[in-house]
């Protein structure tokens, strides 16, 4: 986010935008949720900004704002700018606090090389010298720089202890935003970025260690229609459910992502066609054996089914192609009849 920009939200002016912003997707009959209106208040704030240029071209070409298409904006234009500042400040404190670090020693070794000259004069001045007085200064001498050699040490253990609280920290907070970066806000689940990361990672080591590797696509039946007769927040916390589900299944060494919407993903690496067949009948069965209610109501909001269809790679295969099957076999099990888990067809066929 731009200083200018971020001035303009969160001074008096941010009020009037806030207001704008509901109004202006109660036009567009945009639902309210969080992420429409972080999308939609920034568009106000800067319609020339890329955001801002992108969100006018699909309202000029009549676009409807899905879930997923605000989750893709908010993935390509929001995220991206926040990780990116909170890395930006990260690195700088950790280049502060090294900078630091390389002063304290660079003192620490003069006062080293200093100690280390005194010694050698005390050193010729004791052979040398035959009456007590001279040889008191030196001794006095000699006390006097180690002292201050004890003191420069003394600090510099304190400021390398320190540096090393501060470095744990800031790794720390690293590695939450990069957790945060990852992480799919409403499930909990890996986003996409992060699994299409991981797909490509898996294929290169399954390739390197010639292992098996199967990928799973799962889809929540009929939501849109669901979503459409209870509502977006009822619909989330069906999300929510089938996420759980899906990640406890999905646990490590596994991999369980939210790929966009209603559909998630599941990477079943040095796993075959039989284990992930097993794993996502047990996701289906349990899914489709709860009568889900609705927390507001309590009203009963029947049966929620899932469809899936899993794709064992072929040596040298690459993500793209295993998606491809993985998605095929996904459609077949929805043009089925749904509430079924699909194998799709070998490469060779499929090709």
């Amino acid at each position: 986010m731009s200083h200018e920009l971020e001035i303009r939200l969160r001074g008096p002016e941010g009020f009037g935008l806030a207001r704008k912003a509901i109004e202006e997707m109660e036009r567009h009959r945009i639902w309210p949720t969080s992420l429409n209106f972080e999308l939609w208040i920034h568009f106000l704030a800067a319609p020339n900004a890329p955001l801002g240029q992108e969100m006018t071209r699909m309202l000029s070409a009549g676009t409807a704002f899905t879930d997923q298409v605000s989750e893709e904006l908010a993935a390509l234009y929001l995220p991206k700018a926040k990780l990116n500042e909170q890395i930006r400040d990260t690195g700088d404190q950790l280049s502060r606090e090294l900078a630091s670090v390389s002063a304290a020693i660079d003192s620490a070794k003069q006062s080293s090389k200093a100690y280390g000259l005194t010694l050698a004069t005390a050193s010729q001045s004791l052979a040398a010298e035959k009456d007590v007085a001279s040889l008191e200064a030196t001794v006095k001498t000699l006390a006097g720089a180690t002292q201050r050699v004890q003191l420069e040490n003394q600090s510099l253990e304190k400021r390398l202890s320190e540096s090393s609280s501060e470095v744990a920290r800031l790794r720390e907070h690293l590695e939450l935003v990069r957790r945060e970066a990852t992480t799919d806000g409403l499930t909990n689940l890996a986003n996409r970025k992060a699994f299409d990361e991981e797909l490509e990672r898996a294929c290169l080591e399954a390739d390197a260690g010639r292992g098996c590797l199967t990928l799973a696509l799962i889809d929540i039946d009929h939501f849109k229609g669901f979503n459409d007769t209870w509502g977006h927040q009822t619909g989330d916390q069906v999300i929510r459910y089938v996420a759980s589900v899906i990640g406890r299944v999905g646990a490590t060494p596994r991999m369980a992502a939210r790929y966009g919407g209603e559909e998630f993903a599941l990477i079943f690496p040095n796993e075959d066609r039989q284990a992930a067949s097993v794993a996502l009948e047990e996701i289906r069965e349990e899914i489709g054996s709860r009568v889900l209610k609705r927390r507001s109501t309590n009203e009963d909001l029947g049966n929620i089914t899932v469809s899936a269809g899993f794709a064992e790679r072929h040596p040298g295969e690459s993500a793209h192609s295993l998606m491809e099957r993985a998605d095929a076999a996904l459609y077949a099990s929805k043009h089925g009849g749904r509430n079924r888990v699909s194998m799709a067809e070998p490469l060779s066929d499929a090709a």
